[in-house]
Order: C-alpha cells, then sequence, then structure tokens
C-alpha cells in the first residue's frame, strides 16, 4: 500500500490573494500526507481563492492514473480550514474510485455461469441435390444473446472510468458536452479510440 505520495509535483497558485510559505506548506503536507493505493496520483494542483474576508476558496484538482482526475473545492471563512475540508472531500472520492473498482471486479455469486436462452431448431434437414452436395449450404447467423444497454450521458473522462471499472470493450454514451451519441472502445495496443457521428 503506498502510504505517502514521494516526489509528487504539486503546484500552488494563488487568486486575489498572495500565497504565503506557510499556505504552501500546509498544503504540500496535507496532499502529500494522502494515503492511498489507488488511483496513484501523478499531479496536484492546489488554487487558492479569497473573494473577500468570509468567502476564502481552496480548490484542489489531482491528475490521477488511468485518466481519472479528482476535483474538490470548500468555501469558508478561513484558508486552512477551506484546505482541511477540501481533502476530506478528495480523500472520499478517492475511497469512492476504489470500492467503485473493487466490486466491478469481485466475482458474483449469481453470475457466476451465464446462461444462454434456449433455442429449439427444426428438425427437417432441407434434401441436398447432387450438384449442391459440393458447394457448402450458407448458413444465416443467429443471434444468440440479447442484452438491454441503457444509454447515459458522459463525458469522455467519465467514459474511460466506466470502461476501467468494467469487463467491457466498448461503451456507448451520449456526450454530456455535445449531446451526440458516442462510442468509445478499446484498441489493441491498449489505448482508446471514440466513433461519432
Amino acid at each position: 500500500m503506498q502510504t505517502a505520495n514521494v516526489n509528487l509535483p504539486i503546484t500552488v497558485t494563488g487568486r486575489h490573494v498572495e500565497v504565503t510559505e506557510a499556505m504552501r506548506d500546509f498544503a504540500h503536507k496535507k496532499v502529500e500526507g494522502l494515503h492511498l493505493d489507488y488511483p496513484r496520483i501523478i499531479e496536484a494542483k492546489v488554487i487558492l481563492d479569497v473573494e473577500d474576508k468570509k468567502r476564502q476558496i481552496a480548490e484542489i484538482i489531482l491528475f490521477c492514473a488511468n485518466h481519472i482526475t479528482i476535483e474538490a473545492s470548500s468555501e469558508t471563512e478561513d484558508m486552512y480550514k477551506s484546505i482541511d475540508e477540501t481533502m476530506s472531500k478528495i480523500a472520499r472520492r478517492m475511497r469512492k474510485y476504489k470500492t467503485r473498482l473493487l466490486k466491478s471486479h469481485r466475482p458474483r455469486r449469481d453470475e457466476t455461469i451465464k446462461y444462454i436462452s434456449e433455442q429449439v431448431f427444426k428438425p427437417d434437414v432441407p434434401e441436398v441435390s447432387d450438384s449442391q452436395e459440393t458447394e457448402e449450404a450458407e448458413v444465416a447467423p443467429v443471434i444468440v444473446h440479447k442484452e438491454n444497454y441503457r444509454i447515459r450521458p458522459l463525458y469522455q473522462d467519465e467514459a474511460i472510468m466506466e470502461m476501467e471499472l468494467s469487463e467491457r470493450s466498448f461503451i456507448v454514451f451520449r456526450h454530456a458536452k455535445t449531446d451526440t451519441l458516442s462510442i468509445l472502445f478499446r484498441r489493441k495496443d491498449g489505448d482508446y479510440g471514440m466513433i461519432e457521428p
């Protein structure tokens, strides 16, 4: 288990406020102190904003492995309290991702065997004439499995996360930004491809 983030690039910036060394150190210690083993953090950005004395906002964006981006922000009257609250939100979201990943890969008792609907074929075999014996009879393809598929509005990174958490090789979704039907699929080289009309 990864207990601390070593050599993690953390950027602390301020909007409408001069970031003091104490604020920078506090934010660094909080982000580096995240105890986690999934998802692995690649880069972190901390944005501190003061709109007036009672509105001090801390926003934290984590760029993680597997194209996961986790964002959270909090607004209080104290900047340190805002950073603390934002870190608790981030920790909850990271636990949620890990739980979702574990649930999707856990074997389910009821679904250990997949059943295909039973079909009965007619016993009548068409008679084959001498001229047809040499040619193979063409067999029409039959649908052996039907499945209901719910198309949801997702952003591109949400669709990638959904596919990472499932065993499917593709996902069909309505792009939340453009409202078009899109298909995201896993390529043989491990990257992703996307088909949009």
